[in-house]
């Protein structure tokens, strides 16, 4: 049972597993804060599974790859991030099987088999090609082909790259691990060169500002970034 002194601070009622009570938590005393809790082992009783929506924003790591015999191959992942400055480090991880592969997606198959990977940068304006590439092709397809993207080669990697993308990270694999699950493997990558287009520096700082990057919200949603503010540590 949930008291509420004021009731105009509720703000939702639902049943998940047991019923309970949402009440505005800037105004609720902490003995009016209820807030839902699930294991996930039991499941979560919602419509859509909110995990995706919890761990946002995710930025995407539109990652490219050549496989063994020459295919390029282009798919976004938004369980990516940098883990690490020096020497500079990424990770993407891929939650899904493909029936032509024998572990993983093209991209982890790719990026495995040859040593190498590139991330891409997704600005807001290549939002749609993005999203073609997210489509489940067969393993030869080219998806900087089915995009109508402009492919660049890498200088260090021999791997294309997204030609007129904010920025790109040629990456050499360093690690690779299966997680707990059917299909989850993740891929660390040293980044061995990047790629900085010019028009989006402004006073000698990369300013994300200026191609508004493409971030993964929860469920089909997705956000970009137009304004930045700064905070100092206090240290």
């Amino acid at each position: 049972k949930v008291s509420c002194n004021d009731r105009t601070n509720i703000l939702s009622f639902r049943s998940v597993g047991t019923s309970e009570l949402y009440v505005n938590p800037l105004s609720a005393t902490a003995e009016d804060r209820v807030a839902m809790f699930y294991e996930p082992t039991n499941g979560h009783g919602l419509t859509h599974n909110p995990f995706n929506a919890i761990i946002t924003p995710r930025p995407i790591g539109w990652i490219s790859t050549r496989s063994v015999d020459g295919s390029d191959n282009l798919a976004p992942y938004s369980f990516f991030n940098g883990v690490a400055y020096e020497p500079p480090q990424v990770m993407f991880a891929s939650t899904a099987s493909k029936p032509d592969r024998d572990e993983g997606k093209d991209s982890v198959s790719n990026a495995l088999e040859t040593g190498v990977f590139c991330v891409n940068i997704v600005e807001y304006r290549m939002r749609d090609a993005m999203n073609v590439t997210a489509e489940h092709f067969p393993k030869e397809i080219d998806e900087f082909e089915r995009a109508g993207l402009e492919k660049a080669a890498c200088q260090t990697i021999p791997c294309s790259r997204v030609a007129n993308a904010p920025a790109n990270l040629e990456c050499r694999v360093v690690e690779s691990l299966k997680l707990p699950g059917q299909s989850n493997l993740v891929v660390f990558g040293e980044v061995v060169g990047i790629h900085l287009r010019d028009d989006c520096f402004v006073d000698g700082k990369f300013d994300a500002t200026r191609y508004q990057p493409l971030a993964r919200m929860g469920y089909r949603d997705y956000a970009r970034i137009v304004e930045q503010f700064t905070l100092k540590r206090p240290d």
